[in-house]
């Protein structure tokens, strides 16, 4: 069955940080899998959070940081990053900000989310 999308759900989140949820449990009802287009401003961070879902992220603009118990590793424009699930993370950007696409499998939830 073919599924068109209008258009993302945007979801609040502190920080100023915008998530704009194309498929996944806000914007199409699925629990297999979510894709997230997202714009964080320069000096944004979040807590340390420990999923159950592996994430897979794109970065199209800016430095996403990923701090984990292995370091920190910063993600340039036109690289990506996969995060595994149980694995201690936390995410905050360069100077400029970041612009990127996050793909969870699966779908992303509060609750999945593992924050501290």
């Amino acid at each position: 069955m073919v599924r068109k999308i209008e258009g993302p759900a945007r979801i609040p989140v502190p920080g100023g940080k915008l998530i704009d949820e194309h498929i996944g449990r806000v914007n199409s009802g699925d629990e297999e899998i979510s894709i997230a287009h997202m714009t964080a401003p320069p000096g944004w961070e979040e807590p340390a959070q420990t999923p159950s879902f592996t994430e897979y992220t794109v970065v199209l603009r800016g430095t996403l940081i990923v701090e984990h118990d292995g370091g920190r590793t910063e993600v340039a424009a036109g690289q990506s990053v996969v995060t595994s699930p149980g694995e201690k993370v936390r995410y905050s950007v360069g100077p400029e900000g970041a612009e990127y696409v996050a793909v969870c499998l699966p779908a992303f939830s509060p609750d999945s989310a593992g924050r501290d």
